[in-house]
């Protein structure tokens, strides 16, 4: 919402006539093609049937940035507050105990499933 609100915007439109060809945001509209090309040779100026129409919807320049220190007391008693509680909410995960860490497997002296010969399948 915050952002919308502060977007500036620039719509061009492309009219053949009084027929609404297309429409661009941020950038130029297409042509539909009928343009009068103008060479040195024509020295009739003739009208076009077609027009741009550009509108610029600007967004608010006076944007403050407060800071803590400008907001009432009350309000910061109940900000200082909320974000104590809420970093408080989450407690540290308690370390992982192992219990058999410092425990070595004994070591393989023969494959016992390939005597008798027992595959997971």
């Amino acid at each position: 919402m915050v952002l919308f609100s502060t977007l500036s915007l620039t719509i061009d439109k492309h009219f053949c006539g009084d027929v609404l060809i297309d429409v661009a945001i941020f950038s130029e509209s297409k042509n539909c093609g009928m343009d009068i090309s103008k060479t040195e040779q024509t020295d009739v100026i003739e009208k076009s049937c077609c027009k741009n129409e550009i509108d610029v919807i600007e967004g608010p320049s006076d944007l403050t940035i407060n800071s803590f220190e400008d907001l009432e007391f009350s309000l910061q008693q109940v900000l200082f507050a909320y974000s104590y509680s809420y970093i408080n909410l989450f407690e540290g995960l308690p370390s992982l105990v192992i219990p058999h860490s410092d425990y070595l497997p004994p070591t393989l002296v023969e494959d016992i499933h390939l005597l008798d010969e027992v595959y997971l399948i």
